[in-house]
Parts: C-alpha cells; sequence; structure tokens
C-alpha cells in the first residue's frame, strides 16, 4: 500500500528505535525521568519559551492549554475549521466548560478586525473571551501557512485587550521549513504553542506544550488531572530528541513531494487541486469526475493507495518522511489509470 493518508502513519527511524532501547528513565511524576527532562529543555529552546510539557497527544496538548488558560464560562475565539472546533470532540467545552465563537478566515488566516470585534466586553449578558486560538499550519486549510505578519497583527490586538493566545501548531515545522524561518519567528506571536512530534517529525508518540514557566506549571497539574502523569516516559521521549533534533531539516522533501504530486494530479482529467500546497497536503476536487470522495476513496484503496475523504467531493493526500518521489509516481500512474 502507498499510504498517503497523514503524516500520523509514519514509523520510528531505527536511529529512534536505538535511543527508545537505550533511553535512560526515570519516574516523570516525580520530575526524575532525565530524557523527558532533556526534551522539554530542548523544545523550550527551539520554540522560544520558558519551559515546555511533554504530553500525548496533539489534541491532549490543546486541551490542557484551554483548561490552563480559561475558566468555566469563558468563551474561546477561534477560526470556523480549526483542529480544535472541528476533531476533537468537542473537549473544550466537556472539559473546561467553555464556549466557542468561530470565525471565517482566508486559507487559515483570521482577520485581526473581526478578532477585535468578536473580543467581549464587560456586559454582564457575554461571556469573557479567555483565549484565542490559531492554528499553524492549517489542516482543513490543506496544510495551509498562516503568515506571521497575520499572526503580529492578531497578536497585538489580543494582548491590548489582555486575552491569550494559543497556537495549535501540530505541523508548525513544516511552515517554518518551507518559509526558511526559525520557528520562533511563529511562536513570539504566541502566549502558548503545541507542536506534535508524531508527524512530520516522525516520533511515535507525543506532542509538546510550550510556553511560561507559571503556565506550564499549571499545565502539569491539569495533565495530572486527566491522567497524563507518566512514569518510566523516557522511552518515548528518547526519539522525541531525535524528531527535534534530525528530521525537522528534512521536511522541505515532504513538502517539495507534496508539489511534485500536486503537479501530476493536475494532469489527470476530471481531477483538480483545491488547495495552494503550501506544505506537506494536497487536497483534491473530484467534483468534474461526479463521484463522492469516499467512493473514490475506495477506489484508490483497491488499487494500492491509501487516501482520506476531506468533504463531499475533496480527497486529502499527504507527504511524509515514509512516502519517497518513487512512491509518488507510483501513486500518480495509480491514480491516472483510476
Amino acid at each position: 500500500m502507498n499510504d498517503l493518508r497523514s503524516d500520523t502513519v509514519t514509523k520510528p527511524t531505527e536511529a529512534m528505535r536505538r535511543a527508545m532501547y537505550k533511553a535512560e528513565v526515570g519516574d516523570d511524576v516525580y520530575r526524575e525521568d532525565p530524557t523527558i527532562n532533556k526534551l522539554e529543555e530542548l523544545a523550550a529552546d527551539l520554540l522560544g519559551k520558558e519551559d515546555a510539557l511533554f504530553v500525548t497527544s496533539g489534541t491532549q496538548g490543546n486541551q490542557i492549554s484551554v483548561l490552563t488558560h480559561c475558566v468555566s464560562g469563558n468563551e474561546v475565539l477561534l477560526e470556523k475549521d480549526s483542529h480544535i472546533f472541528y476533531y476533537e470532540g468537542g473537549a473544550i467545552s466537556a472539559f473546561a466548560g467553555v464556549q466557542t465563537r468561530t470565525i471565517s478566515s482566508d486559507k487559515g488566516a483570521m482577520d485581526p478586525a473581526d478578532i477585535q470585534a468578536a473580543i467581549r466586553g464587560n456586559d454582564i449578558h457575554e461571556p469573557e473571551t479567555g483565549l484565542i486560538c490559531l492554528e499553524n499550519t492549517h489542516n482543513r486549510w490543506g496544510g495551509a501557512i498562516v503568515p506571521v505578519a497575520n499572526m503580529k497583527t492578531i497578536f497585538e490586538v489580543a494582548s491590548h485587550a489582555y486575552v491569550p493566545i494559543h497556537l495549535d501548531g501540530a505541523r508548525l515545522f513544516n511552515a517554518a521549513v518551507a518559509e526558511r524561518k526559525s520557528v520562533k519567528e511563529f511562536t513570539k506571536y504566541t502566549n502558548t504553542v503545541q507542536i506534535c512530534l508524531s508527524k512530520g517529525l516522525g516520533a511515535p508518540v507525543g506532542s509538546i506544550i510550550a510556553g511560561s514557566n507559571e503556565f506550564i506549571g499549571r499545565a502539569r497539574k491539569w495533565r495530572k488531572r486527566l491522567g497524563g502523569g507518566l512514569r518510566q516516559a523516557g522511552v518515548l521521549a528518547a526519539p522525541g530528541i531525535i524528531a527535534l533534533t534530525e528530521m525537522v531539516d528534512r521536511l522541505a522533501i515532504d513538502n517539495e513531494n507534496a508539489k511534485h504530486l500536486a503537479e501530476g494530479i493536475k494532469n489527470i482529467p476530471g481531477l483538480s487541486v483545491a488547495n495552494s500546497v503550501d506544505t506537506n497536503i494536497v487536497l483534491v476536487d473530484t467534483s468534474e469526475k461526479g463521484i463522492p470522495s469516499k467512493t473514490y476513496v475506495e477506489k484508490l484503496k483497491e488499487a494500492g493507495v491509501l487516501a482520506v475523504s476531506f468533504g463531499p467531493t475533496t480527497v486529502r493526500l499527504t507527504t511524509h518522511y515514509d512516502v519517497t518521489k518513487e512512491q509518488i509516481d507510483e501513486a500518480l500512474g495509480t491514480i491516472q489509470k483510476i
């Protein structure tokens, strides 16, 4: 199978497997796991924050961040197709007791004027705005990069209103590599950030939340409350260290392979590319073929290519470490035949 469903399907590298086997471990609840401590220090430094916390998943990282920033009854502003709103099971209402207020965007970049207008005042009838969430890259906009300039202006609006910014940066390193910028150029316009180790960076498990010392201290308690207190977790942190030190620059290959895939699809009758392909995600429109995306995904699977339905006539293809350019060409040949 040529697996283009997601960059979450990557297998750990041999170096990661060796590191897991040899990892020095201790009880992380007691802060005694040296490998976890090393990963958190490394991540905080890379992301330009005072402190960091290892969590089991991107969703857990986002939820802990909302719980730490907000109190029950707050309102959270976020983009209408954001992962936190769309794909996390309503968790911010179930756990944090907050309500969401969604805002439209242009390829994931919300208009700062819309943010300004949505921030609540002091009317007793209204909830307080507790948090603004950004997403970069933006999954449902096809891995679109939200420009740093847009993040900066939103951060200025939020700071003026004393509202914190949390960035769901699950694939933030894809954006940084594509833009040839330090990841800190993005994170400096946030109060907190979550990044995934288990997507394009190739680690088998885990994400990182980064922020101030005070924030991470409170987030650590929320992680414990949610059952995320880890014991000898250095075996999970070890591949995360390799992800951050050896796997970042190679994301350029995934981004380039996605562009190569998109160019090939553009030459196939009846298919079109529905996004600008900023990073490693390609959205394919099947409407001209008159085939629903779920049916087309099944046809692809029968022919040896795995993809996901992303809307009535939209199929998502994602490049990653375990897919070579040669395999992209094989997939294009299969798609051509279908």
